[in-house]
């Protein structure tokens, strides 16, 4: 079993946008999912768990990429229903028996490893998505239930000095899949 559903307390999660997407979503429209290659957790709605001023420095790193116009931050109650955690044991077993399959599969087809790549940071998480998606594939093969969300420890930035294992824009990010784990919205900024 790769998720799992152990808290099931409310969670508050944080999105970063423009604000005419924020204002759009606090009234009433559903999030757009991002469904790119390189997004870590794979295809789903993105929040900072617990974080508003990330989700507005991730907003204001957007607005300089030319990306959005006016940063913003909306606030959503979340459940994480059934989680793939990469913060617990059995989600982490569960993602190293997909790269296994996924390398395996892209062997025989004779299709080149996708790469993690972007800087010190690894920004483009190709290699982790391919990961997240063969886990997702796994799971419909085995009949077991699709997961809601996934939820996973995001360490990035610099060190925050000599020899630390903390760094500067580490987070808990949230991956929603399933929107009726988004109980409700609010605004931040």
């Amino acid at each position: 079993m790769a998720h799992h559903s152990l808290n099931p307390n409310i969670v508050l999660g944080y999105h970063g946008c423009d604000k005419s997407v924020g204002n759009r979503i606090l009234n009433g429209e559903p999030f757009v999912e991002s469904n790119n290659n390189f997004d870590w957790l794979g295809p789903g709605v993105y929040f900072w768990e617990a974080n508003p001023d990330r989700a507005l420095s991730f907003a204001k790193e957007q607005k300089s990429r030319g990306r959005i116009k006016e940063p913003f931050v909306i606030g959503a109650a979340l459940t994480l229903g059934n989680c793939i955690d990469t913060l617990s044991e059995t989600s982490i077993l569960a993602l190293k028996e997909a790269h296994i399959k996924l390398k395996s599969s892209l062997k025989l087809h004779k299709k080149p490893m996708p790469k993690n790549s972007g800087g010190k940071d690894l920004l483009l998480k190709r290699l982790d998505c391919a990961v997240v998606i063969m886990l997702h594939e796994m799971q419909k093969e085995q009949g077991q239930d699709q997961a809601d969300s996934l939820r996973g420890m995001y360490r990035e930035g610099d060190p925050l000095y000599p020899e630390s294992a903390f760094y500067t824009k580490s987070h808990i990010q949230i991956c929603v899949r399933n929107h009726a784990c988004i109980k409700g919205v609010f605004r931040v900024s």
